[in-house]
């Protein structure tokens, strides 16, 4: 059964390889795995929820997709969540595109009287790209400096916007941003 489901942005194929290196080398010194088996993908989650009519949402995204351009990003820093999964990001300059961007998201999905919830509300939503879950609190530090190692910042673009249920995680869809036809 699903446990949610979440609206991502994914990266051109260059950023998106500077994000599967971190994720890699992570996993080769047997820090973190996590991301790698459930099958994710490097991404900025936009929206999450557990309840979602998949088929509402994608006719809300394919509009929003279509009337975007890619989305010029930055990950210029490393940081963690303070949760129970202890989680490990790079984090996106927060730059005023990418905040119109996930505002304008959020905008459109209310229209639909699609529900955003609090830690997803453009006043409180903070962008990253979990580079690592579930990392043992012993290990932390060493993830950091092996982070610290990337040469930041690592720069790219917003390509595609895409639905996922997870987990394991599985696209619903995505489209390419900028293009009315499916990515």
């Amino acid at each position: 059964m699903s446990q949610g489901y979440a609206i991502e942005l994914y990266f051109d194929p260059a950023l998106e390889n500077q994000v599967l290196k971190a994720w890699n080398v992570l996993a080769r010194r047997q820090i973190s795995t996590q991301l790698i088996e459930i099958e994710s993908r490097p991404h900025i989650t936009l929206f999450s929820s557990p309840f979602i009519e998949p088929a509402k949402l994608e006719t809300v995204i394919r509009n929003f997709a279509s009337k975007q351009e890619p989305l010029s990003l930055s990950f210029s820093s490393i940081g963690s969540l303070s949760t129970d999964n202890n989680v490990l990001f790079l984090a996106p300059t927060p730059s005023m595109s990418l905040l119109q961007f996930h505002s304008q998201l959020c905008e459109a999905m209310k229209k639909e009287g699609i529900e955003i919830g609090e830690e997803y509300r453009p006043d409180s939503w903070i962008p990253y790209c979990a580079v690592a879950q579930e990392v043992p609190r012993a290990r932390m530090a060493e993830a950091f400096c092996v982070l610290r190692d990337l040469k930041l910042p690592v720069a790219g673009y917003g390509m595609d916007i895409g639905l996922i249920e997870f987990s394991p995680v599985r696209e619903l869809f995505s489209f390419a941003l900028g293009n009315t036809i499916e990515a």
